[in-house]
């Protein structure tokens, strides 16, 4: 595993992997890497000196999301990337909740997750009825055939 370089050039303490080591680890091509990166699915990564790519865990956790909703769900890449950040909204709104905050601020934080939550679940309704749709034509085409 290669080490993160920061702007200062100084090793990071987190492991980091480089492209073909993220490809042989998650099974995606780096060609498909590099094109999830290009459509804003996954964040930029460091970058080492000569260029080389490096993943963190977090971008391996976001590319195996990734992959979750493309092959269980078949969401096409924009549903993916609404889907993948409102999870990391979600993330992000947990780190900043401090139990001892105004009510308010509590309040506007459960409701913004309520939101994005609620978003999430209509994206998959979404498939779900589609997927039932599609269901319902093969059966009746089967059973015109007597199946």
């Amino acid at each position: 595993m290669a080490p993160k370089r920061n702007a200062d050039d100084v090793a990071v303490d987190e492991p980091y992997l480089q492209i073909g080591e993220v490809a042989e680890r998650t099974g995606v091509t780096q060609r498909t890497l590099r094109f999830y990166e290009e459509k804003g699915l996954l964040k930029p990564p460091t970058r080492m000196e000569g260029g080389f790519r490096l993943y963190s865990e977090a971008d391996i956790q976001r590319l195996e999301r990734i992959r979750h909703l493309k092959q269980l769900l078949g969401f096409p890449l924009a549903e993916i990337k609404e889907m993948v950040e409102a999870d990391e909204i979600k993330m992000q709104l947990r780190a900043e909740y401090r139990p001892e905050a105004e009510a308010s601020e509590k309040r506007a934080q459960i409701l913004k997750a309520i939101e994005v939550t609620e978003r999430q679940l209509e994206l998959i309704r979404q498939k779900a009825t589609a997927l039932k749709d599609m269901q319902s034509k093969y059966e009746e085409r089967l059973a015109t055939f007597g199946g």
